[in-house]
């Protein structure tokens, strides 16, 4: 039976062996989400980077490449854009590659890197990746970004929503999926009344941008599944 598990923090990664699995990155508020969104809209590639400064070393090699950076929700003095799924938009990033540097879904991202697999979920895109997923043969590894490599409530319910669905095509749960699941039961009627609670959620509402929230909990408005096909994210064919 394929198993499905549940990393709770980037912390906890090293408890994996992440070669055996294909490995789902959740960072919901707002680097997956944003992510999503934009290679849905036709971007050509998304660089993830784990430095700021390494998100700097591509622009004088590739002048035409979009560079995007946040830290602590906001954008990085400089940069085109940060984490915004409003800065994916088909008018900004079609035909386009973006290097892209945030505080945790990068992270998450490159300690993963040695997975059969890494691609990248979001509830915008939730039932294809369900679907997908339920088509492969491998352990599936579902990896929150957390806040700092500590537990946050919105990767863990995107988890459980996850888990919602391959449960019951036959994937085995660990615990945490199991309680990721229970999470998100109490959750779904209600995601954005539930997750207003989030210390996440707080912080970006001190930024002024809870339209981003509202935007990130959409369900299903996007099909394509973000792959990293060697340093860049591209639409899974």
């Amino acid at each position: 039976m394929t198993k499905l598990d549940v990393c709770l923090s980037p912390a906890l990664i090293p408890l994996f062996e992440v070669e055996k699995y294909i490995v789902v990155i959740i960072d919901i508020f707002r680097a997956t989400s944003s992510i999503c969104y934009g290679i849905d809209n036709g971007a050509e590639a998304i660089i993830p980077v784990a430095e700021v400064e390494e998100c700097l070393s591509y622009q004088e090699q590739y002048p035409h490449y979009l560079l995007a950076a946040e830290r602590n929700g906001e954008v990085v003095t400089g940069f085109d854009f940060g984490n915004s799924p409003f800065s994916y938009t088909k008018e900004k990033v079609a035909g386009k590659t973006v290097v892209l540097t945030t505080t945790n879904g990068t992270h998450a991202l490159h300690l993963s890197r040695n997975a059969k697999k890494v691609v990248i979920g979001s509830f915008l895109n939730l039932t294809a990746i369900c679907d997908w997923l339920k088509t492969q043969y491998d352990d599936v590894l579902l990896v929150c970004a957390g806040w700092k490599n500590n537990f946050n409530l919105e990767d863990t319910i995107f988890a459980g929503a996850v888990a919602n669905q391959l449960i019951p095509a036959g994937f085995r749960p660990d615990d945490a999926a199991i309680a990721a699941n229970d999470l998100y039961e109490i959750a779904k009627d209600d995601l954005d009344g539930y997750l207003k609670k989030t210390s996440h959620s707080e912080r970006l509402k001190k930024l002024g941008i809870e339209k981003d929230i509202a935007f990130c909990l959409q369900v299903d408005i996007t099909h394509a599944i973000p792959v990293l096909e060697g340093e860049k994210l591209v639409k899974l064919k």
